[in-house]
């Protein structure tokens, strides 16, 4: 499934994604399925 997304949304997505990917480290926790969805963004 793919969705249209303006380039104001990729950017809050982006950044929401990364405030979590933060906290996982922080937490020591995984960072696996944040990751590959920034990488799936970033294209």
């Amino acid at each position: 499934m793919k969705l249209k997304l303006t380039y104001d949304e990729v950017r809050v997505l982006v950044f929401a994604l990364n405030e979590l990917r933060n906290q996982l480290i922080q937490e020591n926790r995984y960072t696996d399925a944040v990751d590959e969805l920034l990488m799936k963004l970033c294209k």
